[in-house]
């Protein structure tokens, strides 16, 4: 029987690592806004997660940063001159905007793309449609560049199809696999494909992101329309802080490791009772509001966590990685150590990881790896540039040490010779990586 991976690939953080506060409703980032950041741990970090996968068993691959700064969206903005000249103009006019120009938010892979394993399509193929994030304009001009960064790692005609992305209008919010999961008794069996939208006519005081209009477009796009679900996200979880709903909410295989106040409850009921039928042994398994409150559960980031299969894709044994700031919460604690008691439920083990420094600006592990689940022939046809090794992280962690800074400021955006460094940093990395032309330098 072929084997199927769920392959995490992760987003490499990149040099322009920064605390700029740009995500509303994201309370970390507005939180830790205008503060010192360290790119250099925030890379490493992000290696190190990768590596302790690796050496547990399981397929890792990763993403390329995207090139910042990136100055074609301030030429657009009627802006002109030398990169120089650019910088020092927008510096001094608009902050935010070159802010903007140079945000490392790629680095969250959860929102790249949308995911359709070949299983579940129509036409046998994995299918990819990049997000649109329109909601943030930091977010949204990742889009392009995500959507050929996909083409070169999954190239193969025969295996893959990449969509363009859902028509960029604020109707049409689309933020990728942070608001999709897929409930199945194996990953190479049929799945559901599960959107999580939020509610159009709500207005909270944080914005909606995710419309069920764009999440009905990925379905129709991918050929899924009849095996997905279409849940609602609880307004008040996204007024809490749940801009995403894989900030309250995690899958793998038939779990579906969930918060109390994650959902909407007619639109949950409605919801869980089509994947009974569908998945038999559909597991939801909800974390009460008494056991972990909603404003600890963000703050932690509990329901960020990687939640995996055993590294041979046994489902009946996972493993929960979690940020290390659920380690340090006296509730999420004496929660996780009550779950792993309970054999009732298959997640048997959970491990810790240090992703501070993309916690600090609202990402977590989940955040920053996109799911993939590949047939043997099909990982075989993905760009191998892009698997992960111990001996290219090797590479990766040098050249880090060699380009990353220690501390980056908001004043440090406004540098000629941080923009340099910044460059030098990428061309470098296509060196590495043997992907000369990589770079639309």
């Amino acid at each position: 029987m072929t084997q199927t991976y769920e392959v995490n690939f992760d987003g490499l953080i990149g040099p322009t690592h920064n605390y700029a506060g740009l995500s509303a409703g994201n309370l970390a980032s507005q939180n830790h806004s205008q503060t010192a950041s360290n790119p250099k741990a925030a890379a490493l970090q992000g290696i190190q997660k990768m590596r302790m996968l690796i050496q547990l068993g399981y397929k890792q691959g990763f993403f390329l940063p995207q090139l910042r700064p990136d100055f074609s969206l301030l030429r657009q903005l009627g802006y002109s001159g030398s990169n120089e000249e650019l910088q020092r103009q927008v510096f001094h006019e608009s902050p935010q905007l070159l802010n903007t120009a140079f945000s490392a938010s790629s680095m969250w892979a959860a929102n790249a793309a949308t995911v359709t394993p070949s299983r579940d399509s129509k036409d046998e193929k994995v299918h990819f449609t990049p997000a649109n994030l329109v909601t943030t304009v930091h977010r949204a001009i990742e889009c392009q560049h995500t959507f050929n960064a996909l083409r070169q790692v999954f190239s193969n005609p025969e295996m893959f199809t990449v969509h363009p992305p859902i028509t960029a209008h604020a109707n049409f919010g689309d933020e990728g696999a942070a608001n999709h999961s897929r409930i199945c008794s194996d990953y190479g069996e049929d799945g559901v494909g599960v959107f999580v939208y939020g509610d159009e006519c709500a207005e909270g005081r944080f914005p909606v992101r995710q419309r069920i209009e764009a999440s009905r477009a990925v379905a129709r796009q991918h050929g899924v329309t009849e095996r997905s679900i279409f849940l609602q996200q609880n307004p008040a979880a996204i007024d809490a802080g749940a801009f995403h709903n894989d900030v309250v909410a995690v899958a793998n295989g038939p779990v579906l490791f969930y918060h109390e106040q994650a959902f909407e409850t007619e639109s949950e009921q409605q919801a869980f009772a089509l994947l009974a039928e569908r998945c038999s042994d559909f597991n939801p398994i909800c974390v009460p509001q008494l056991d972990v409150s909603m404003d600890e559960a963000i703050r932690t980031y509990l329901f960020n966590s990687q939640l995996l299969a055993s590294n041979d894709g046994n489902i009946s044994e996972m493993v929960l990685l979690a940020p290390i700031e659920c380690s340090e919460s006296e509730s999420v604690m004496t929660y996780l150590q009550k779950l792993s008691r309970d054999e009732a439920q298959p997640i048997r083990d959970v491990m810790f990881v240090d992703v501070r420094q993309s916690m600090s600006n609202g990402g977590g592990p989940a955040c920053l790896r996109l799911r993939v689940a590949l047939s043997e022939a099909e990982l075989a046809a993905v760009d191998d540039r892009f698997l992960a090794t111990d001996t290219k992280l090797d590479a990766l962690e040098g050249w880090i040490g060699e380009f990353y800074r220690d501390s980056l400021s908001a004043e440090d955006l406004g540098s000629p010779e941080f923009m340099e460094e910044c460059f030098r940093a990428l061309k470098a990395l296509e060196v590495t990586l043997d992907l000369e032309g990589f770079y639309p330098f």
